[in-house]
């Protein structure tokens, strides 16, 4: 028994090893200068194809940060940009971004119909689960499960990473998840349920 006790000690040790760092949101504001050319000042990036970093899961977004350092997870320009990231100066963004306010944008009005059923309902015909399923119905997310606030995010953006998702040119997600149902969408279930996003708080 005692045996087992000490087991499961080095077990929770373990664990407790690779917990993130806790994030200092006053500190990743200073660090999220040399961030704010592509995502804005707060977060809330101009350009369609940079993604809003505001109101997201501190521990996603580090997350995010850990895995282009490790190369999990591949982007030309965030590959550089995090290479001298320390594991605190990523969890202190992560607390920065998360304490920001995200903006919302406007749906193309002739997508939102289709955008709409897929992401509440998905296709039962194909095989494409519904996204509220894990990001929920204003699509806020789960961050226990590190499952990403999607609400407001560029439609750009978005449709991007189910593309990727789709070609397996991101694969950084737990169990395939994402891979699974992106390659069931066809691009025009792709735009359109990336539109409704766009609007969706």
């Amino acid at each position: 028994m005692k045996k087992l006790l000490i087991i499961a000690s080095i077990a929770s040790i373990a664990v407790l090893g690779v917990a993130h760092a806790a994030g200092d949101a006053e500190a990743g504001k200073t660090k999220s200068a040399m961030c704010a050319a592509c995502h804005g000042a707060d977060g809330n990036s101009a350009a369609p194809n940079f993604p809003k970093l505001a109101g997201q899961h501190a521990d996603y977004i580090t997350k995010q940060l850990v895995q282009f350092k490790s190369g999990e997870r591949t982007d030309a320009t965030m590959n550089g940009m995090v290479a001298a990231l320390s594991e605190q100066d990523m969890a202190d963004l992560g607390a920065f971004y998360a304490s920001q306010k995200g903006t919302v944008g406007k749906a193309a009005e002739d997508k939102v119909a289709l955008g709409e059923t897929i992401y509440r309902a998905g296709n039962a015909a194909s095989g494409v689960a519904a996204c509220a399923a894990c990001h929920g119905p204003q699509g806020a997310g789960n961050p226990m499960a590190k499952f990403p606030n999607l609400s407001g995010q560029h439609a750009d953006y978005t449709a991007l990473q189910l593309k990727n998702f789709r070609s397996a040119a991101r694969a950084n997600d737990a169990g395939s998840m994402m891979r699974g149902v992106a390659k069931k969408m066809s691009d025009t279930e792709i735009e359109a349920v990336a539109q409704y996003i766009q609007g969706l708080h």
